[in-house]
């Protein structure tokens, strides 16, 4: 097995359970959130898709999915905004909100078509590579693609919980 598609595997893991967390349901499904400052399956798909665009356009040195494709407003967001969702107030997770599962759905598959593109042309050399000085020790691409991965399941696997409680009560 190569590196890349170890990395491929590991993504397409993490569409398979984004997926399984969110079809079928309504935006209002979508919008639920289990108390009033928890976090809804459209926002932790939405910061999912944000963050991973994010660090792969950072790691790639390209620009994000996110601004190409008009997708600020279709999740309550002014045009031109750039958040992640790091960091974000109870509020803030309230404002994003999808009118259906197909623009949750269609963000995301936009940023994982581009990440399976990125990491299928990566080699085992290019792993070392130092992407982020920021950092003591330095992270390296291999460490930021493991992390992006870690927090995309993290979140994934939230979602598909509320799915449950959604599901089943």
């Amino acid at each position: 097995m190569t590196s890349a598609s170890l990395l491929t595997d590991a993504f397409e893991r993490v569409r398979e359970t984004v997926y399984d967390a969110v079809m079928g349901l309504t935006a209002e499904q979508l919008a639920f959130r289990p108390y009033p400052a928890g976090n809804s399956i459209a926002w932790l798909v939405w910061h999912l898709t944000r963050i991973q665009d994010d660090h792969i356009a950072g790691v790639a040195e390209t620009g994000q999915v996110w601004e190409s494709g008009g997708w600020a407003p279709r999740f309550g967001l002014p045009a031109g905004s750039m958040d992640t969702g790091y960091g974000n107030t109870s509020e803030q997770v309230a404002t994003i909100t999808v009118e259906s599962v197909e623009v949750l759905t269609a963000y995301y598959d936009a940023v994982h078509e581009r990440t399976i593109r990125y990491v299928s042309t990566l080699t085992d050399h290019d792993l070392p590579r130092i992407v982020d000085k920021s950092w003591d020790p330095p992270v390296t691409l291999a460490v930021r693609l493991v992390s992006v991965i870690n927090d995309d399941l993290q979140h994934a696997g939230q979602s598909a919980y509320l799915r449950g409680m959604i599901q089943y009560g």
